[in-house]
């Protein structure tokens, strides 16, 4: 009995896309013959507009379905696709990158956000191929590779002046068509790749037993996967190139196959398109119709989120099995080498950054150094020494938290929560001052940080279920902040601003407000380190050695947001300091929870520091984005990492 209301709930979904299709088609026809005052020219509309996005929004929904299935075939994951491993931030990156500097590229736009994809794929898999590709790395690697691409396209876009929001809008998510061309070369490469999954399902099944079995068959498991993700990739890509970033669509698909009662993994991979490709003309019907209601230009790919951020959270409760506790890299964390050498340099290496930040410059006569500069630069440089520290705080506590140290304190979502409140304030009340879009910073990553709180807290304080709950937060509202910047509106470009780092407006009070805050909750983690010592030893560990482990960990969620909270308030969204500031710390040896904390906390300070007065220097007289220096540090670093790594494992 069970398929029977399973069919009828796929018969409602294709009844809604119908009905939106032909009430969006009543209303454009009336607005386009009354605008145009002919009947002839609405017809031709009809031909070279109306019924090309129809049809894309079929085809680039069953791309991204396609892609999604065969990656979480080959990478066992069931959260893999192309939003959440970074592929359609790298081929957004590279289109955006393109179109400014080397626009004749654009004649191959495909080739173009291939390129960009596959370099993302490949840092993703390098990145995480000594711990075989556990979910979970996977997952909060391809966040860290998205987040590096998102912060560059935002800043090109940014410093390439107000012609560029139309290239915002586009990589938002936009189906808009003027002509059958883009929906018929995303169709034959759709055909193309069904062509190359039909070849590649035998192998599949194959693999499916386990990789000791396919290769007992005679089977080339790395040769396999290499190329089915390969072809995922180009499907991402070619529809990235074609519509910009549409992401959770994918996640959806294969769910939903499932739902409907598909078990076989083949079955999935012929549902998943399907699934795609309805919900995909489901979401930009309800756009259009919204559109033509409110007059509100909204990319398709912030509604998608809408979508795939409760898909997770619903998903949150069944996860299993995302990490592998014999990949854990707990034994790091327990270093034993003496920290009072390695915290006194720390030290040095921040007082002279700090030092070169308030003295030396460039002026209209060239590079110099002067000591009167420090006056007016000190509280900038207070405000980011402090918001740096708090990061690194920040990103100590999630790492030590989840026993992962591929997490930052951005997976918690309470960043881009800040985001949202700020944008609530702008939308609201076009001209509030700093103090009021402080306040709507703060109560956005307050609730942001108690929601997840008292979600996570329903279903249990797994590692796992934080993490993937603050992913789903953020992308909920990240579709949010996506929404308003593609308005053009000037709260919009003061939030395209704000995300890649650029808005930051020094003061002494707000550098003694940081400082405060800072100071306040440091008491906090000290009193937390015998927690911070043990949580990444396991759960099983933890209770065994007479831990509270969801109170603490409901505590130490807390200290993380208010951290991560206080640093946005004050110099923007800057995930991989929190990134990186720990991995530092521990590189150098400081593996005991204070000694950590304190490598960290100086650390993330310098790194700010540094990052400010570079984006300030490299383009004098022009301020480029501090988050974009951040996130090219960030970039670099885990580049080297990842190289390292991969010799290692060689």
């Amino acid at each position: 009995m069970k398929p029977f209301p399973r069919f009828w709930l796929v018969m409602a979904i294709v009844a809604v896309v119908v009905a939106l299709a032909v009430v969006n088609h009543a209303l454009l026809l009336d607005a386009v013959s009354t605008e145009a005052g002919n009947r002839a020219f609405a017809a031709v509309f009809v031909v070279r507009a109306e019924l090309p996005r129809l049809a894309m929004a079929l085809v680039a929904g069953a791309a991204l379905g396609l892609s999604s299935a065969l990656l979480q075939r080959v990478l066992r994951n069931p959260l893999a696709e192309p939003a959440t491993l970074g592929l359609s931030a790298g081929a957004q990156l590279a289109m955006v990158a393109a179109t400014v500097v080397l626009p004749a590229a654009m004649a191959y736009p495909t080739a173009v956000a291939f390129a960009g994809a596959a370099a993302a794929a490949v840092l993703v898999l390098a990145a995480t191929a000594r711990r075989r590709f556990e979910p979970l790395s996977v997952i909060l690697t391809g966040m860290m590779v998205s987040l590096t691409a998102t912060a560059g396209a935002a800043a090109v876009i940014l410093a390439s002046g107000d012609y560029m929001t139309g290239l915002f809008i586009w990589g938002g998510g936009d189906l808009t068509q003027d002509g059958w061309t883009p929906t018929l070369r995303l169709a034959a490469i759709l055909v193309a790749a069904g062509c190359g999954t039909l070849l590649a399902l035998r192998p599949l099944a194959l693999l499916t037993l386990g990789d000791a079995e396919a290769k007992a068959a005679g089977l080339a498991t790395g040769t396999l996967r290499l190329a089915v993700i390969a072809l995922a990739v180009w499907l991402a890509a070619a529809t990235t190139a074609e519509i910009g970033i549409v992401g959770f669509i994918g996640l959806a698909a294969p769910l939903i196959a499932r739902l409907i009662g598909v078990r076989s993994s083949t079955g999935r991979l012929v549902a998943a398109p399907l699934a795609g490709a309805l919900l995909l003309s489901l979401a930009d019907g309800a756009v259009q119709l919204t559109g033509h209601l409110t007059g509100l230009r909204i990319p398709t790919g912030a509604a998608t989120a809408l979508i795939g951020g409760p898909l997770i959270l619903a998903l949150v409760p069944r996860i299993v099995n995302l990490t592998r506790p014999d990949v854990l890299p707990a034994a790091a964390f327990l270093s034993r080498r003496p920290a009072g050498p390695v915290l006194a340099a720390l030290a040095v290496v921040l007082v002279a950054t700090v030092a070169l930040a308030l003295t030396a410059g460039r002026g209209v006569d060239g590079w110099h150094v002067d000591a009167a500069n420090a006056d007016w630069r000190l509280a900038r440089v207070g405000l980011l020494a402090a918001a740096g520290a708090l990061v690194g705080m920040a990103g100590t506590v999630v790492q030590r938290l989840t026993g992962n140290p591929m997490a930052s304190p951005e997976v918690l979502g309470v960043g881009v929560g800040a985001g949202a409140g700020l944008a609530a304030v702008l939308v609201a009340v076009p001209v509030a001052g700093l103090g009021m879009q402080a306040a709507g910073m703060l109560a956005g990553a307050v609730l942001t940080l108690f929601a997840l709180l008292a979600f996570v807290r329903r279903h249990g304080f797994g590692a796992e279920r934080l993490l993937i709950a603050g992913i789903a937060l953020g992308a909920l509202l990240s579709s949010v902040l996506t929404s308003v910047i593609a308005t053009g509106s000037p709260a919009g470009f003061l939030l395209l601003g704000w995300v890649s780092g650029a808005l930051i407006e020094p003061s002494w009070s707000m550098a003694t407000g940081t400082a405060a805050i800072l100071a306040g909750l440091t008491p906090l983690v000290i009193l937390n380190a015998r927690a911070l010592a043990i949580l990444p030893l396991g759960e099983t560990a933890a209770r065994s050695l007479g831990l509270a482990t969801a109170r603490t960990r409901a505590g130490l969620v807390l200290i993380a947001g208010a951290a991560t909270a206080a640093s946005t308030l004050s110099i923007g969204p800057m995930s991989f300091i929190g990134l990186i500031a720990p991995h530092l710390a521990r590189s150098l040896g400081l593996g005991r929870p204070l000694a950590h904390l304190a490598g960290a906390m100086l650390a993330g300070a310098a790194l700010t520091i540094a990052a400010d007065w570079l984006a300030r220097m490299i383009a004098f007289p022009y301020q480029l984005p501090l988050g974009l220096f951040a996130a090219l540090i960030g970039g670099g670093y885990l580049a080297v990492r990842f190289a390292r790594g991969a010799r290692g494992g060689a």
